[in-house]
């Protein structure tokens, strides 16, 4: 326990009394005027916060109106991140002014409050080197709240760990992978992120022919069934731009590798890609065209589902 020095040796008079009673009303109210007028300052950034707009990039033509009408459930996310941050720093104000106001209380009240900082960075710099890993993983996710660099509801790949996050905490996410695994990631050792459904996903399909393929014919092909998806009343608010037929993406020892590229809302790519392999199927089979493998798709747009 510190040392607390009183000086007893004077004679405390009345008017000594009022004195130190007047200054600790003081300093009382002076801290709670300034506690509030931080937090209304917190309560006004978080307010500003709380909205936002369609992604430059996205502005324009259908994937804007699109965008807009999902807007809600992204505000409704922002609005939460802010407020989880404005949570967070009243807190620090509230602590920091409360120590404070503590401090100069007792400085008041003639105690002699040195012992009090040497014991306090003492203990502050044993809990600093003691718990260095928490206040890591505490500041990673501090920045990751902060960033929005994922959310409740995401799919995400942490590299070792992928799935849907179920919660973001200050310290750990929790996240629940295709086969029902719960994994709990600490933040501070999260040195990447993959988002697969942050404002816009893709679908990207590999389709592989034979050699002796009409590739102009299979190309006119995949347009076709390519644009009767994205104009199918079922997936208005799955694709947001007219899909694309790049071409010939490589060739492999069973035949030509054609890509089809489908622009998607966040979490709708699994989707859309399993109707394109179904009525490529369909097409494909009507028209005589073998596929001699089946249709793959990168890891970065089929992971998780």
């Amino acid at each position: 326990m510190p040392y607390l020095d009183f000086d007893l040796s004077q004679k405390v008079t009345l008017e000594d009394v009022v004195a130190a009673g007047l200054g600790v009303l003081l300093i009382v109210v002076l801290a709670v005027v300034a506690r509030w007028l931080l937090n209304r300052a917190i309560d006004r950034v978080v307010h500003r916060a709380s909205k936002g707009a369609v992604p430059g990039v996205l502005r324009h033509g259908k994937a804007a109106g699109l965008l807009n009408e999902l807007r809600p459930g992204a505000n409704a996310r922002r609005a939460q991140r802010a407020e989880a941050m404005g949570s967070l720093l009243k807190s620090i104000v509230t602590g920091v002014i409360g120590v404070i106001a503590t401090l100069m209380v007792l400085s008041k009240l003639g105690v002699n409050i040195a012992p009090l900082l040497a014991s306090a960075g003492i203990v502050g710099v044993a809990v600093g080197f003691g718990a260095q890993t928490l206040v890591k993983d505490f500041l990673s996710g501090v920045f990751m709240i902060l960033e929005d660099q994922y959310g409740v509801g995401d799919v995400i790949d942490l590299g070792e760990a992928s799935g849907t996050v179920e919660a973001v905490g200050l310290r750990v996410t929790r996240l629940r992978d295709v086969s029902g695994t719960v994994w709990y990631v600490r933040n501070g050792e999260v040195l990447r992120v993959g988002n697969l459904s942050q404002n816009w996903a893709r679908s990207v399909l590999d389709i592989t022919v034979g050699y002796e393929s009409d590739l102009d014919h299979v190309q006119a092909i995949l347009k076709q069934v390519a644009h009767e998806v994205y104009e199918d009343p079922a997936f208005a608010g799955d694709i947001l731009e007219e899909p694309e037929v790049p071409g010939i993406e490589r060739f492999d020892k069973d035949g030509p590798v054609l890509r089809v590229l489908v622009k998607t809302a966040p979490l709708k790519q699994w989707d859309v890609s399993r109707a394109l392999r179904e009525r490529i199927k369909i097409r494909f089979d009507a028209a005589g065209i073998r596929i001699p493998a089946t249709i793959t798709a990168p890891m970065a747009t089929e992971g998780q589902q």
